[in-house]
């Protein structure tokens, strides 16, 4: 059976152990800008659920609507609703220890504040962060400073992957994100109520401090403070370095966002590595076993905690048990010749897992995490030749629209199947009839209707967020990204900040052209050699002296300022200086507003 509307545990749960409200829920940067605004959810989702929201959804959006301090269990605090994710203060002998710091800067800021105003604390003695995702990490400059001496305790390869998803495909991540997350939707009814894993994400100031101790193996203990804490690595989870974390002393189990009160994603719709779904399950029954039990409260970097050993332990079965059947069943059904598109279509989750809210796709969907499956098993090729190289979507369109008469007639037949209730292939012969003819006020308006009628029978939301997203974007245009990546700069390596280059190079107008530079870094000792070869920008740390077209010696800390300028004030050249500025005219910098709805 479905799962229990008149069950108020939830609601218990998410208000147990309160402390303080923020209030007002609104926090502002230093110019008095609004970075993130909790009161707007509080406000818009009163009362019972209207019929523009699925009542599951609304359920939940009204449940990570609550926000203030926490007191999880003695001695462990979470400030929730001040930023998409929760941030964890840990009392240890001399101050605290934070989880998680937020997405933001301010909001960071804003949380600890909160705590310190409630509670006796010291200075922040250690940060700790569970995984590599932006909103748990980008607010650490508003609980200690950039230059901190205190240790930064995150899972090994943490910064790896930091890069590979924030700075390599970071332009095209925000923007896709801003989709998903429904950035720019009017927060209400008809619009943006959340993301499922939490209210929404701030937008105020990132950055990140490279961790100084790297936890490398499950079952490390490390005393902090005078707090214990004994680690589970669980890589190519939720993230590809994550790790949970057991407080012995206060039996008290940190899931990071390994087991969170919804269907995750094992690809995220904004984009990221496809995770494995089969590892997944298999950490949360290790952790299960090496923790459940003597765990008396389970609490994640989202939602609100599990009490009771045995709540702790239904949850991480039930949770455990959701990402193996997808997986188990995907493969069955990948291996009887069903395409991805098939199999999400006939996946459904047992009775028994349905029940458990929980366990609902509010965040991630079942239909999308089996495609996910799919495609980290066998790509996106379904292995039918005909969609080998089919045309892409506005050449399609084209042929589309001149097969049936012209967009004219695709824009009608689009509105049939809309009046008759079939919104998913509506929507798909409306997306032709805009992509044959961009111009067409009708045609944008039948795919609008279509996509804010799926998106308001949409119990996921993200999958909510997209579709109104996508209408909003028909009528009105682009909205402009408002974050970016630029506040991770200076965590990156010599080697990232290359890659960073290397990935914008324009390769047909570099192919002919050819240069090299040696790279003499006078702080570290470091020596780097670089060279435009076929259109590929190359470069590797050497211990030789190579014969370069231009030589520069500088710190570590001038080399993003001058790949993003192209100054060489204050660095010493010696060779051809054009070679630096051919170098930059040959790249070609990210759209971060590109169009989806539209061609």
């Amino acid at each position: 059976m479905p799962a229990d509307f008149a069950d108020r545990t939830d609601f218990d749960n998410a208000e147990r152990g309160l402390i303080a409200r923020l209030d007002p829920g609104v926090i502002r940067n230093a110019t008095g800008g609004v970075v993130f605004d909790i009161d707007q959810f509080g406000e818009a989702l009163r009362g019972d659920c209207p019929r523009t929201v699925h009542p599951s959804l609304w359920r939940q959006s009204q449940l990570t609507a609550i926000q203030g301090l926490y007191e999880v269990t003695e001695g462990i605090y979470q400030v929730r609703g001040a930023d998409i994710s929760n941030m964890t203060i840990i009392q240890s002998d001399s101050g605290v220890i934070v989880i998680d710091p937020l997405v933001s800067r301010e909001c960071a800021a804003a949380a600890l504040a909160l705590y310190r105003a409630h509670r006796e604390a010291g200075p922040v003695v250690a940060v700790i962060y569970t995984h590599s995702h932006l909103d748990h990490f980008g607010g650490v400059l508003g609980v200690v400073d950039a230059e901190t001496g205190v240790p930064v305790i995150a899972p090994e390869h943490f910064m790896e992957h930091v890069v590979s998803e924030n700075v390599y495909a970071g332009p095209a991540m925000l923007r896709r994100g801003m989709y998903y997350s429904g950035n720019g939707l009017a927060v209400g009814p008809e619009g943006m109520v959340g993301m499922g894993l939490g209210p929404a994400a701030s937008r105020g100031t990132v950055a990140v401090i490279p961790p100084t101790l790297s936890i490398t193996r499950t079952g490390q203990e490390e005393v902090v403070d005078g707090v214990r804490m004994v680690f589970q690595l669980t890589p190519n989870t939720e993230a590809p370095a994550e790790m949970n974390i057991f407080f012995p002393d206060r039996h008290a189990l940190c899931l990071a966002e390994n087991a969170t009160h919804n269907l995750h994603n094992v690809l995220t719709l904004r984009g990221a590595e496809v995770r494995d779904a089969r590892m997944w399950s298999r950490y949360l029954a290790e952790a299960r076993e090496l923790f459940g039990d003597d765990t008396s409260v389970a609490f994640a970097s989202h939602h609100w905690p599990t009490w009771g050993r045995d709540n702790v332990l239904a949850l991480l079965t039930k949770q455990r048990d959701l990402y193996a059947y997808l997986h188990d069943q995907t493969l069955r059904l990948l291996n009887k010749g069903y395409t991805a598109a098939e199999a999400a279509e006939m996946v459904e989750v047992p009775h028994g897992l349905d029940a458990a809210w929980h366990t609902h796709g509010y965040y991630g969907s079942v239909n999308h995490n089996v495609k996910a499956i799919f495609q980290r098993y066998l790509g996106w090729y379904d292995a039918n030749p005909a969609h080998l190289w089919q045309h892409p979507p506005q050449a399609a369109a084209q042929r589309y629209a001149r097969l049936v008469g012209g967009a004219y007639q695709l824009t009608k037949k689009a509105r049939e199947f809309l009046d008759e209730g079939d919104l998913r292939f509506a929507a798909e012969l409306a997306s032709h009839a805009v992509f044959a003819d961009p111009d067409s006020a009708g045609a944008r308006e039948v795919l609008a209707l279509c996509l804010r009628r799926l998106g308001y029978g949409a119990e996921n939301a993200t999958w909510r967020n997209c579709f109104l997203m996508g209408a909003q974007e028909l009528h009105e245009g682009i909205s402009p990204v408002p974050i970016s990546g630029a506040g991770l700069a200076s965590a990156l390596t010599v080697t990232q900040l290359f890659d960073t280059v290397a990935i914008r190079i324009d390769g047909p107008s570099a192919a002919q052209a050819t240069l090299s530079i040696l790279w003499n870094f006078t702080d570290s000792g470091e020596r780097y050699f670089m060279e435009l070869s076929n259109g590929a920008l190359i470069h590797y740390p050497t211990s030789r002296s190579p014969a370069a077209d231009l030589s520069i010696s500088l710190k570590r800390a001038q080399l993003a300022g001058l790949l993003a300028a192209g100054s060489t004030e204050s660095v010493q050249a010696d060779g051809d200086l054009g070679v630096l500025k051919t170098l930059i005219d040959l790249t070609d910098p990210p759209d971060a507003n590109f169009a989806i709805i539209t061609p």
